[in-house]
């Protein structure tokens, strides 16, 4: 029985095809909507995520901290030290790495070429707070750290500007004033979720850029890289005691120091990006709503064109619900077909918006279903008042109807 009032309702959609199509326009125009703004969107979240992955995994940044512009900090300035990296090498037993680092911008030049870079100070644990490791050639070795040997490793950027495909091993570019021996050239990093070319480095030993770049003996920035299972905000904790214990801060100063964790960033960020991507799916679904009135005037509509139909069939001995039966189906066929062709539009659209934003690609199977779920649910709910007006008319007065 429930079979057959399905042919009938996909005779009936075939029927009267062009007023159907216009009637699920609606539902598809809304569920497309929806998988394209939520799928786009989880991308977004995707992609933001893995840009701060780059920049290191369960990494902390620590900085001096800089007074704030309204002045009256309850600390005072001071910049980051030998002595504060051997204290966090020395006490930190949850870290993987901690490394140095400053930075300075000064221009590279080799024979003609030139590029505008920016030139770093480290160690040999950069790469591994960084999670970042050499594509040609070597690292520093322990005697170029210690001694400031004039040494660098090249960013694919720095490399493609300076040496094109070339294999810049064993040359010697100058780094402002300095000449530096390429040893080595970084893996491509691409850009970050800050739209910094990360590619667009130079590394040399700390020594050699505080004694020839900097001019000082400042360390700009301590990277700390937590264990693996190790939560990032234990390894905060220590960070901030043994810095306070070396910079003998009493428990009534401030902290002197600003420790960032890139984790709870990145999941700050994401959570931001997955609230606008609700609050658009939110916007899209009203749209569902429109479709519903439409799949409701039009079901009115076919109930008034039917009513002898309507007439016959209670005369020869159909009940209220199968007429009732029969319009309530094919409402829920009509928004299911337009709840269909709205995925494949919204798939299409998303795929295409993604790979034009160059962000993952990420549909989820459980907005999909939740669609297909919601908009059967809309051909239920809209049409059940048309189907109950056709079920409740009088036969008598139904055969009369012209």
């Amino acid at each position: 029985m429930f079979w057959e009032t399905v042919r009938l309702a996909l005779r009936s959609v075939r029927r009267n095809a062009l007023r159907s199509f216009l009637t699920l326009l609606g539902i598809v125009i809304g569920v497309a909507a929806v998988i394209a703004m939520i799928t786009i969107g989880s991308g977004t979240t995707a992609k933001v995520k893995q840009d701060i992955g780059k920049l290191g995994s369960n990494l902390l940044v620590v900085r001096a901290a800089r007074p704030s512009r309204g002045g009256g900090a309850d600390f005072t300035v001071r910049p980051l030290d030998e002595k504060d990296l051997a204290s966090l090498r020395r006490e930190i037993d949850n870290a993987t790495a901690v490394s140095a680092a400053s930075q300075q911008g000064a221009r590279v030049v080799f024979g003609p070429r030139n590029v505008l870079t920016q030139v770093t100070g480290t160690d040999t644990e950069y790469f591994t707070a960084r999670d970042w490791s050499v594509a040609l050639g070597r690292t520093f070795t322990e005697s170029e750290i210690r001694s400031g040997s004039p040494v660098c490793i090249l960013g694919q950027t720095v490399r493609t500007e300076l040496f094109g495909a070339g294999n810049p091993e064993g040359q010697s570019v100058r780094v402002g004033q300095v000449t530096c021996r390429v040893i080595g050239v970084l893996e491509s990093k691409g850009f970050s979720g800050f739209g910094q070319d990360q590619d667009n480095a130079l590394l040399m030993p700390l020594a050699a850029f505080q004694r020839r770049i900097a001019g000082d003996r400042d360390i700009e920035t301590i990277f700390v890289a937590a264990r693996d299972g190790v939560p990032t905000a234990q390894v905060v904790e220590e960070v901030a005691v043994a810095l306070r214990r070396t910079r003998n801060l009493t428990p009534g100063q401030g902290d002197n120091f600003d420790v960032r964790d890139m984790t709870q960033i990145a999941d700050a960020l994401a959570s931001t990006t997955a609230v606008m991507t609700g609050m658009l799916g939110a916007l899209a679904g009203v749209s569902l709503l429109v479709g519903g009135i439409g799949i409701m005037n039009i079901m009115l509509v076919s109930v008034t064109e039917r009513t002898r139909e309507i007439g016959i069939r209670l005369a020869i001995g159909a009940h209220e619900r199968h007429i009732l039966v029969q319009f309530l189906v094919e409402a829920t066929v009509l928004s299911l077909l337009g709840g269909l062709i709205g995925i494949l539009i919204g798939l299409s659209l998303a795929g295409a918006a993604t790979w034009s934003l160059s962000i993952p690609f990420v549909p989820s199977i459980w907005v999909i279903l939740l669609a297909v779920g919601f908009s059967g649910l809309i051909g239920v709910v809209f049409g059940f008042f048309p189907a109950m007006r056709g079920a409740r008319l009088d036969p008598i007065d139904a055969l009369r109807h012209e």
